[in-house]
């Protein structure tokens, strides 16, 4: 099915010139012919205060060696290879490398543990999994190790800091593949077209369970190349990606855009301000994309230090409103332009400012759609809205996915195109959209979704619990939080937050997606036809305050 929803829009995409049939590595070897030994990664790690930098030959001469050994291991053109990593170069020469022999990342964040991955990993059928040995105190290869079991289709766990069969380096790095295969020959064997899947990112609903959405070259690079002209961004640009390379954001705008550019980028695996501050004071950073408590940390850093951010010419922020007070503060403590994004795991950015637009822009809206996107605001009824009033956001155009891995029938894109964002909006007279609420049963907590109704569907099977509900409660810093409502079954001791929060870390869900706020009822309000009545709740969460 997915071949055919491709093959229905690609004469479209061809004529209007969104699709134009790039890969990624054409980009690499561009810049390994013109510019070799620029820098193209600047890998820090925050704890061990390090940092690792690769040219673009050094870099492609990783990525050959990469590519070759998991052909060697037996990794098939479609075949799955998984990733638990933080941000590092590592995951970039990972994804390039899989691009070379026809094999599909799914990059996997590095906060999910057993609960989600055993789900994702099996519905992905991955082949390969790699995962750093620690990270943030936390055994990775340990937790990987103990869901092998559960995992049919993976044959190898690879291990970076790792030893013996299990080290990513000794299998990938320190053998020279390259000298046991005809390298030209298997990379023109197993070259890729630009329609075929990439990319298999995981993203959180309201089913129940996580839903692996299919990108194509075409389809990444269709929202890439305008975002990149829309900020001006070119060769000279260097990037800055504090934002997780798992997710949309990172993936695309700190390991896709940086390539495509030939230009330098400089990645942090774990957002420390302080330590963020620093960096960009050293590598002088022009542009970085992130949720909105990024933003609101590097300006509490530029009111002591000002001039280390002085590079920075761009700050594009999404997942969340910004507040006026944190753009006035921009202004007056920074150099650097503030815009304003909308976009999903299905699309990438969809609509942004002009870095030309007056502040308030980024402020009051998220922005207009790019090239070869469009959007609107219908009814109930599917009807256009007029400007300003508030309806269902559709989506549609050339960076849309391709579908659900596996999961054909959630794929609801209309006869014409559409596609249900899940969103609540409006759009002004000028084309400016502003996200008003969702539509979806999902909690954004610092960018993150967090997937409601699985974490109520596991709250559920608690003893002690009769009903439950989860819903947001507004945060300055993280635009949400986790409220949970709950009633008791009859007989039951009283529960605390805490308990909550151990029983969920027994069933092994990640701790971002924990309540972080809790109201015993007696009972919960609910329709006539006995359902829960969330926007009630979310009325009532309106008034939490963690910090009272």
């Amino acid at each position: 099915m997915t071949s055919e929803l491709i093959s229905l829009r690609r004469p479209e995409m061809i004529r209007s010139g969104a699709w134009k049939d790039n890969i990624i590595t054409d980009f690499l070897d561009k810049a390994v012919d013109g510019q070799p030994n620029k820098t193209a990664i600047i890998s820090y790690r925050v704890a061990e205060e390090d940092s690792h930098r690769l040219s673009f030959l050094e870099l492609d001469q990783h990525v050959t060696r990469m590519a070759a050994g998991l052909a060697g291991m037996g990794v098939n053109k479609g075949d799955v290879v998984s990733c638990q990593l933080p941000n590092g170069w590592q995951m970039t020469a990972l994804h390039l490398a899989c691009i070379r022999i026809g094999a599909i990342l799914n990059p996997l964040m590095h906060i999910f543990r057993e609960h989600e991955l055993r789900f994702m990993l099996r519905h992905a059928q991955s082949k390969v999994l790699v995962v750093p040995k620690m990270f943030r105190a936390f055994n990775h290869q340990a937790m990987a190790e103990g869901l092998r079991k559960d995992l049919p289709d993976l044959e190898h766990l690879l291990v970076i800091g790792g030893e013996g069969l299990q080290s990513f380096e000794d299998q990938l790095l320190n053998r020279a593949w390259e000298k046991e295969t005809d390298i030209t020959a298997l990379f023109a064997e197993r070259r890729i077209h630009a329609d075929d899947i990439i990319q298999i990112l995981f993203t959180s609903g309201t089913t129940g369970e996580p839903k692996g959405v299919m990108h194509t070259s075409n389809t990444l690079f269709s929202n890439i190349f305008p975002y990149a002209e829309r900020l001006h961004l070119n060769s000279e640009d260097i990037v800055f990606m504090g934002s997780p390379m798992a997710h949309q954001t990172g993936f695309l705008y700190g390991l896709m855009m940086p390539v495509y550019l030939g230009a330098t980028v400089v990645l942090q695996d774990l957002w420390q301000p302080d330590f963020a501050r620093q960096v960009i004071a050293r590598e002088k950073p022009t542009y970085t994309m992130a949720s909105t408590p990024f933003l609101s940390d590097l300006v509490e850093q530029a009111a002591s230090h000002p001039q280390d951010l002085e590079s920075l010419r761009i700050f594009v922020a999404a997942g969340a409103p910004i507040p006026s007070a944190l753009v006035e503060k921009a202004l007056n403590t920074t150099r650097f332009k503030v815009a304003s994004a909308w976009g999903m795991t299905e699309n990438g950015a969809v609509t942004l400012t002009h870095p030309e637009d007056p502040p308030s822009r980024a402020i009051e809206s998220d922005g207009v759609p790019l090239p070869f996107m469009e959007v609107k605001v219908v009814d109930l009824d599917g009807n256009a809205c007029p400007a300003n009033t508030e309806g269902n956001l559709l989506v549609r155009g050339a960076s849309l996915f391709v579908g659900y891995h596996k999961r054909p029938e959630l794929y609801e894109v209309d006869a014409d195109g559409w596609f249900g964002t899940g969103d609540l909006a409006r759009i002004d007279e000028q084309g400016y959209i502003r996200i008003t609420g969702r539509t979806k049963d999902v909690v954004i907590r610092g960018g993150e979704n967090i997937p409601i109704m699985e974490i109520e569907n596991l709250l559920y099977k608690h003893p002690d619990i009769n009903t439950v509900a989860l819903v947001g409660f507004p945060d300055k810093r993280l635009g949400e939080r986790v409220c949970a409502y709950i009633t008791l079954n009859e007989g039951a001791a009283s529960m605390t937050l805490d308990d909550i929060k151990a029983y969920l870390a027994e069933q092994q869900v990640s701790k971002s997606y924990f309540p972080e706020y809790l109201v015993i009822s007696d009972d919960l309000p609910r329709t006539p036809s006995g359902k829960l009545q969330k926007f009630k709740l979310r009325e009532q969460a309106k008034t939490i305050r963690l910090d009272q």
